[in-house]
């Protein structure tokens, strides 16, 4: 990964990282996910990223989701 961006969810349910992304979308800030899934075993995670600029705003925005 581009080192201007930055890790702020994971998950092993793509569902809940879409969730994330949407609300992040919502609010103006750019995310990408990347399927860390191995598709043989099934382990692994989806990862969540953002630019290092809107990192904080973001882990705000996932956080406050999570508290509801």
């Amino acid at each position: 990964m581009d080192p201007g961006w930055i890790k702020i969810f994971s998950s092993n349910h793509l569902w809940q990282v879409e969730i994330k992304k949407s609300i992040l979308n919502d609010e103006g800030i750019s995310s990408v996910i990347v399927n860390k899934k191995d598709s043989a075993y099934l382990f692994g995670e989806y990862e969540l990223y953002v630019s290092v600029e809107d990192a904080f705003m973001a882990k705000q925005y996932i956080s406050k989701t999570e508290s509801e």
